[in-house]
C-alpha cells in the first residue's frame, strides 16, 4: 500500500511539473516574445515555385485519338494555333496564387497564411504580421510585394523605416515590442487593378524568410432570386423540340394536369413551326434546324426563375414526377448546380475522369457511365456525378455562364457537362422520375437525328481544339 502511495505521488508531481513547463512555454511565447532563446538558424531560403506541370497523361484503352480526324492540309496550323489559344487561357485563369509556398520550420514570423483579401487600389491592413525572436541589440525586418506599395501610419523613437510607401519597405528597431507595433499598422495597396488575381509577399528577418498570399479580388453583387411561395416562382420548365408537335401537345398536357401555372418556354426550329398556345406558354420559333444546342440556349436564356426544369419533348409527367422533390435537394445543398432524376427506369449519370496532360499534346478524358463520387449526406438516394440524364433541375445562372455550345447541333449531351466539368456540381437522384412517350416513326426527324460523319468529325475536331484534348474514351 504504502509503495502504491509513493508510485500515485510521483505520477502527481510529474503530471504538475509537466503543466508548470507547458505554461511557461505558453506564457513566454504568446506574451514575453523578446525572452524566446530556443532559435535554430536557417540559412537557406525558398522562392515560391510554380506548381510542376502534370506530366503526360495517358489514354485508356479504347480511346479515340482526336488528332486523327484533323484535315491533313491544315493540321499543323490548327495546331499552333490550339498552342497559342492554350496561352491565352492561362494567362487568364492562373495568377501567383498557385505557385507552390513552403512554410520553413521554426520561423520566429507570423504572418496570415489564407483569407487576406483585398480590393484593388484600396489600402488594407496587413493582419499578425509579428516578429518572435530572442534578446538582440537590433531588430530588423523587410517586406516585398510585386503588385502593389507597402506603407505604416505608426511612428515612434528609435525605430527606422526605409522604403514607406514601396514595393519593399525595411524596418529596424532596438526595441522588439516597438518593432511589432509598426508591423501591426502595415497596410497594403495593389497598384494594379484587377478583379481577381494575387500578389506574394516576401517577409525577411535575418537569414529567416517566408512567402505568403494576398488576393486581389473586386467583390461581386449578389445576384439573387425570389423564390415567391409556390412552385411556379421557383422553377420554369423548357423544352427544345423540333418536327415532334404531338409529342410535345402531350408533354403539355400531362404537365398542365400536374402544374396548372407553372411557365413553359418552348424553343423551336421546325421547317413548318406550328402555333403553341395556351397560359404561361412561350413559344419561341427559331430559324429551321438549328439544333440541339441553340434551341436549349434560347430556352434557357429566357428563363427568369432560379431554378428551370429540362425535359425534351416526348417525354410525360406523371404521379412520380414532383419538382418539389428536387428543389428541395437543392436547397438544402446550395453548391449544387444541377440535379439529375431518372427517366421511366433509366438513371442515366456518368462521371469525367480528366487528366490535364502536357502542354504539347493536351489532356485524357474518359467518361465512364454508370459511375458516381458519393452519396449526398442526408439524401442517400442521390448522389454526386459530372453528367446526368436530360431530365434534371438546374440553377440557373450556373448553366447560363457554361452555355451550350451552338455548333453541336445534332447529337450532343455529353459535351455540355465536358464544357462545365470543374464549374458545375451535379447529382444525380432516384426518387424522382418522368414519363417517356412510346416512339413514333418520323422519316424528318429521324434523318436529323442520326448526323452524318462529317459532323461526328467535327464534333471530333471541336473536342481536339476548344478543350485541348488529345483522346476521349466513352465507357
Amino acid at each position: 500500500m504504502g509503495m502504491f502511495n509513493r508510485s500515485h505521488a510521483q505520477i502527481v508531481a510529474v503530471a504538475a511539473l509537466c503543466v508548470i513547463v507547458f505554461y511557461f512555454i505558453e506564457f513566454n511565447f504568446h506574451n514575453c516574445p523578446e525572452e524566446l532563446t530556443v532559435e535554430v538558424p536557417i540559412t537557406s531560403r525558398f522562392s515560391p515555385s510554380p506548381i510542376p506541370p502534370p506530366g503526360q497523361c495517358t489514354c485508356p484503352n479504347g480511346s479515340l485519338f482526336l488528332r486523327d480526324s484533323l484535315p491533313e492540309e491544315h493540321k499543323e496550323e490548327l495546331i499552333q494555333r490550339r498552342a497559342k489559344e492554350l496561352q491565352q487561357h492561362k494567362a487568364r485563369t492562373t495568377s501567383v496564387l498557385s505557385r507552390l509556398l513552403f512554410a520553413l520550420p521554426n520561423s520566429p514570423l507570423r504572418y496570415p497564411i489564407q483569407g487576406f483579401i483585398v480590393r484593388p487600389l484600396t489600402a488594407a491592413l496587413i493582419p499578425g504580421l509579428a516578429l518572435y525572436a530572442a534578446q538582440r541589440d537590433s531588430y530588423k525586418v523587410s517586406l516585398s510585394v510585386s503588385k502593389g506599395i507597402l506603407t505604416t501610419k505608426f511612428s515612434a523613437e528609435g525605430v527606422t523605416v526605409q522604403g514607406d510607401g514601396e514595393t519593399e519597405l525595411t524596418v529596424e528597431s532596438n526595441s522588439l515590442e516597438v518593432l511589432n507595433n509598426l508591423l501591426s499598422n502595415m497596410f497594403y495597396t495593389s497598384t494594379v487593378y484587377h478583379i481577381h488575381t494575387g500578389d506574394l509577399v516576401s517577409f525577411t528577418f535575418e537569414n529567416h524568410e517566408a512567402w505568403f498570399p494576398i488576393i486581389i479580388k473586386q467583390p461581386k453583387m449578389p445576384v439573387l432570386y425570389d423564390m415567391g411561395t409556390d412552385i411556379s416562382s421557383h422553377v420554369t420548365i423548357t423544352t427544345k423540340t423540333f418536327v415532334r408537335y404531338p409529342q410535345l401537345k402531350v408533354l403539355l398536357s400531362s404537365i398542365r394536369l400536374f402544374y396548372s401555372n407553372i411557365k413553359v418556354i418552348i424553343a423551336d426550329d421546325s421547317f413548318k413551326p406550328e402555333k403553341i398556345t395556351g397560359e404561361n406558354i412561350q413559344h419561341y420559333i427559331m430559324p429551321p434546324a438549328q439544333g440541339w444546342f441553340a434551341g436549349r440556349n434560347l430556352a434557357v436564356s429566357q428563363v427568369t426563375t432560379k431554378y428551370f426544369l429540362w425535359v425534351d419533348d416526348d417525354f410525360v409527367f406523371t404521379e412520380k414526377t414532383k419538382i418539389e422533390k428536387l428543389v428541395e435537394v437543392m436547397e438544402a445543398v446550395p453548391e449544387l448546380d444541377m440535379v439529375g432524376g431518372a427517366v421511366q427506369r433509366n438513371q442515366f449519370y456518368f462521371s469525367l475522369i480528366y487528366e490535364e496532360g502536357e502542354d504539347g499534346d493536351g489532356g485524357c478524358l474518359h467518361r465512364k457511365s454508370k459511375m458516381k463520387f458519393h452519396s449526398l449526406p442526408s439524401y442517400p438516394q442521390c448522389s454526386l456525378a459530372s453528367g446526368v440524364v436530360n431530365f434534371f433541375l438546374a440553377r440557373t445562372d450556373a448553366v447560363q455562364r457554361v452555355g451550350f455550345d451552338p455548333k453541336l447541333q445534332r447529337v450532343a449531351h455529353s459535351e455540355f457537362f465536358m464544357d462545365g466539368l470543374g464549374s458545375l456540381l451535379v447529382a444525380t437522384c432516384s426518387h424522382v422520375s418522368i414519363g417517356h412517350q412510346r416512339l413514333k416513326h418520323n422519316n424528318q426527324y429521324v434523318h436529323y437525328r442520326h448526323p452524318p460523319k462529317k459532323d461526328e468529325n467535327m464534333k471530333k475536331q471541336l473536342q481536339f481544339f476548344k478543350n485541348y484534348l488529345k483522346c476521349v474514351r466513352f465507357g
